[in-house]
């Protein structure tokens, strides 16, 4: 059995309560907020995935360019969403219990991105 990096987890969950926090918000902010979160959601799953699945062989700065690209999209994405979530607040389209929710789950995605990244320079000294 293989174990899933943190960051995963994390990002899944974050996916989860987001579609669960959207799909109760109300009609009219259904192509402003409701949409625009979930496909972000999705889209730092896809873009840590991505990261993820691209090989990088010890001293090969374009693969280590190309996984840091990904992460690196990941990590700005993850700030647009909770970005997101605070005016999605303001608006009244998410409960302040929601938002907090969102907010620590986009924070620790932060770290643990941000964790990744770091190691990886260590790992393959660039």
């Amino acid at each position: 059995m293989t174990s899933e990096l943190m960051i995963f987890i994390r990002a899944k969950e974050l996916c989860s309560l987001v579609m669960k926090v959207t799909d109760t918000s109300p009609k009219k902010f259904r192509f402003t907020f409701t949409v625009r979160m979930q496909n972000m959601a999705m889209d730092i799953i896809e873009d840590l995935y991505l990261a993820n699945e691209t090989f990088v062989n010890a001293g090969n700065k374009n693969q280590y360019n190309t996984r840091r690209g990904y992460q690196n999209s990941a990590l700005t994405k993850i700030k647009l969403l909770g970005y997101f979530a605070e005016l999605a607040l303001k608006e009244k389209a998410i409960l302040p219990k929601q938002f907090e929710r969102i907010a620590i789950l986009c924070k620790d995605c932060q770290n643990l991105t941000g964790g990744w990244i770091k190691s990886g320079k260590k790992k393959f000294k660039l």
